[in-house]
């Protein structure tokens, strides 16, 4: 992994530090597996990992009407592909679930009483299963039921990364262009994660992705860059959603489907509003929204340093766009901070204008060059002295 996270606290610390700690849930990758078959594979963990991989199973097998076997693929070692994306987010949230419910067992470690939580993209499915709203077959059946379409989608779709090294990105302009675009006729393009003020992620069908590039050409600063990622992405928090109704359909879907009217515990950022707005009655609502609007992962984040978050604990296996997310605004707070003193140091700042325009009015980023993050499958995997 290329962030540090703090594997040195005991289950005693962990629990103390829980009252000021977001439990943080990944989201789909091109690579998902992480260190579930150690987990699947360490005696005392076992049991608990196996169930949730098979129960996961079922519910996809059900959904799909193909055969699934994720306790086989896990001990295979055999990552996820496009074509076998439902399996994907089948072992995703189950081994969210089932890291956390390992923490409960053998630890006596009561996850419910983190200060927030917060899921990228199908993380948040998993933290609303977390938060007691649903049983995690139920919060399987939404996705899986479409996972097909999402995946049928995802066809002639490129993702790039919209970013600025020096000031923000207009969020107003970029949308502008997208919705321009999308009225061309060949394609849909629309901004699916707000990473930072100055970086986003876009998805966009056929050549609409060059056609973003040569608009911004056109319209935006020099120092605007777009880089394009490989792999194929299912469009996901996007209106190419639309294109076969999957909002719609899923909100369908969960009019029958067995929410608690409740509060979650912990309490749930979510990224549709980058707010703590989970309610007892809301859930099937956002959930609805979370398929085709942007993810506000920066809002969250900063409303999280808001809450006093001062430790991240990534669930899931191989955590990547939060930790990344996080170290990255910490290298930039603490660059920012020193170019804060001295003459000599204007230049370094100059280059962050996105950041030095934000700090006066929003000093909880200072917050972010002190939080720890703990990467949970790592600290599972480390604690033999202290399993009960």
């Amino acid at each position: 992994m290329s962030f540090v996270v703090d594997r040195t606290v005991g289950p005693d610390q962990f629990r103390e530090l829980l009252a000021k700690a977001a439990l943080s849930f990944r989201g789909y990758n091109q690579t998902n597996l992480g260190r579930t078959r150690e987990l699947l594979e360490h005696p005392r963990y076992e049991a608990i990992v196996a169930d949730y991989l098979e129960r996961a199973s079922r519910v996809c097998n059900e959904c799909t009407g193909r055969k699934a076997n994720l306790i086989d693929r896990v001990r295979r070692g055999e990552e996820t592909t496009l074509d076998s994306y439902a399996e994907a987010v089948a072992l995703i949230v189950a081994m969210e679930l089932a890291q956390l419910n390992l923490l409960k067992e053998h630890f006596h470690i009561e996850y419910h009483k983190a200060l927030v939580s917060f899921g990228f993209s199908l993380g948040e499915i998993a933290a609303v299963a977390a938060g007691g709203i649903l049983n995690m077959e139920d919060a399987l059946r939404i996705p899986l039921s479409l996972a097909d379409d999402c995946a049928a989608l995802a066809d002639n779709v490129t993702l790039a990364v919209l970013f600025s090294r020096e000031q923000r990105l207009p969020a107003d302009e970029v949308n502008r262009i997208c919705m321009q675009i999308n009225t061309e006729g060949n394609g849909i393009i629309g901004v699916s994660t707000i990473l930072a003020p100055n970086s986003m992620l876009v998805l966009g069908q056929g050549s609409t992705i060059d056609r973003l590039r040569e608009e911004l050409n056109r319209s935006m600063p020099k120092q605007v860059y777009l880089r394009v990622n490989g792999g194929s992405w299912p469009p996901l928090h996007t209106s190419i959603m639309w294109q076969k109704a999957v909002p719609n359909r899923a909100a369908v879907m969960m009019q029958a489907s067995a929410f608690q009217l409740q509060k979650p515990e912990p309490a749930i950022l979510s990224l549709v509003t980058g707010k703590v707005s989970y309610d007892r009655l809301n859930a099937r609502e956002l959930i609805h929204q979370w398929v085709d609007h942007p993810q506000k992962l920066w809002d969250a984040i900063y409303e999280s340093l808001v809450l006093g978050v001062e430790t991240y604990i990534h669930v899931g296996p191989e955590p990547n766009i939060v930790p990344a997310t996080l170290k990255r605004l910490k290298e930039n707070v603490e660059g920012q901070s020193r170019a804060s003193f001295g003459m000599r140091a204007l230049s370094v700042a100059a280059q962050r204008r996105w950041l030095q325009s934000m700090l006066p009015q929003r000093t909880a980023l200072l917050r972010a060059t002190t939080v720890q993050q703990i990467n949970l499958e790592d600290w599972l995997l480390e604690q033999n002295d202290f399993l009960s």
